[in-house]
């Protein structure tokens, strides 16, 4: 698989080769998740509209509900200004976070009005 090159061209990565990408819910702005993608992961992203992932940790790409069944289907993808992002518009199936919550941010609240 490779990433196009007009697309390739314009991401900027981390050392590692990777971008950080976003994931919201389609219809309500709700943040899922943040993820890593390598050009690969994207250029499955792209193809297929399943989000798929690099693990950092497993040094490998993942499609997200695999094994959990809790799926994205990718609507949008954009990337920001900088070229340092990507943002996932996604229609989530189930939990987005690992943890079984609808969003990785339902945990601690560090400031709020």
């Amino acid at each position: 698989m490779t990433l196009d090159p007009a697309i390739a061209s314009r991401l900027k990565r981390t050392a590692d080769g990777l971008v950080c990408a976003v994931a919201q819910q389609r219809g309500t702005g709700e943040v899922l998740m943040v993820a890593w993608m390598d050009d690969a992961a994207l250029h499955e992203t792209l193809t297929t509209r399943q989000a798929t992932y690099f693990s950092r940790s497993r040094q490998q790409r993942w499609r997200k509900g695999d094994t959990s069944g809790h799926t994205q289907y990718v609507h949008e993808v954009r990337l920001d200004c900088d070229g340092d992002t990507l943002l996932l518009v996604v229609d989530q199936t189930g939990a987005a976070c690992h943890t079984g919550n609808r969003t990785c941010f339902d945990a601690d609240i560090l400031l709020k009005d």
